[in-house]
């Protein structure tokens, strides 16, 4: 980049919230997003379950995963908080009004998620779903965890893929989990990966079909709209027809690291490694959508 010259796409961090890397070189229209990797837990949380409970709701090490983002000139935006604490992947009206002490002042429109009780605000936790809380939340607390946590997220991400869009003339997004290696119903095992466009409706249905290809072609069993289907975040900052695409993508964690104990497994590198071949061959995918669109980034 010359001397002088804003980075398309700057590097920063908001303190417990969240942080934004920027690419460390030419910048490539796409942005990886890790909103359930966070363990900064808030002073005031005061969830009624310790914190080895709290941190099996966690993505654990995704956005190491993903860290190779940046160097392939990706944008790579990770939460710093938990998502037991304020989920960025939900919409503010997707809460549950049994959580909270007094009235909600703003119309509610809960889902299926927060019926199971993990919506915007959990209601509980753990395979036995225990009680996330021994106490009702007030209207205070819940507006200042949208205000200081939800909000930025999401204006970081939108801003993330305003300004490649801009430049691009068309943005990719990939937004990054991890999931159990067994299905909660049944223990069936689950595929080492599951790709979510919300069956068809948040990208372009090449952009899905060229993940698969690529992460199949790397050995994994891949899915696409089984079990995850993607949620708020590939679903609020999605529009195809305007060259905006975004996708979900959940990898099994008995891929990279031991779930009981949460440490790394011995192939977490070469895990890593796959990852940064995938970033660098979805960041060569949408070059190629996005040529002739817009200006070229130097």
């Amino acid at each position: 980049m010359p001397k002088g010259r804003r980075p398309l796409i700057p590097t920063y961090t908001l303190p417990g919230v969240l942080t934004m890397q920027g690419p460390s070189g030419p910048a490539r229209p796409l942005v990886l997003d890790s909103p359930h990797s966070g363990t900064d837990y808030p002073a005031d949380f005061d969830a009624a379950v310790d914190r080895a409970t709290l941190l099996d709701a966690v993505d654990t090490a995704v956005d190491e995963l993903f860290g190779d983002g940046p160097r392939l000139g990706a944008a790579l935006l990770k939460a710093h908080f938990p998502r037991t604490y304020i989920d960025p992947n939900r919409a503010v009206d997707d809460l549950d009004a049994r959580l909270i002490d007094g009235c909600w002042p703003d119309p509610l429109a809960p889902t299926e998620k927060t019926r199971r009780g993990i919506g915007l605000i959990r209601r509980t936790i753990g395979e036995d779903d225990r009680a996330l809380y021994d106490r009702r939340l007030g209207v205070g607390e819940v507006r200042a965890r949208i205000r200081r946590y939800h909000e930025p997220y999401h204006r970081a991400l939108g801003k993330a893929l305003d300004r490649l869009g801009e430049r691009f003339g068309a943005v990719y997004h990939l937004n990054c989990h991890s999931m159990g290696s067994r299905s909660r119903e049944d223990m069936t095992l689950r595929p080492d990966m599951v790709l979510g466009d919300r069956d068809g409706t948040t990208c372009e249905a090449g952009f899905t079909a060229f993940a698969a290809e690529v992460l199949g072609g790397l050995g994994y069993k891949v899915r696409t709209n089984h079990i995850f289907k993607g949620v708020e975040l590939v679903r609020a900052f999605s529009a195809p027809d305007a060259g905006r695409h975004s996708l979900q993508i959940e990898i099994n964690k008995a891929l990279y690291i031991d779930e009981a104990t949460r440490r790394p497994r011995p192939d977490f590198a070469s895990v890593q490694a796959d990852l940064a071949q995938l970033i660098d061959r979805l960041a060569g995918y949408a070059e190629e959508r996005a040529n002739g669109a817009g200006r070229n980034v130097a």
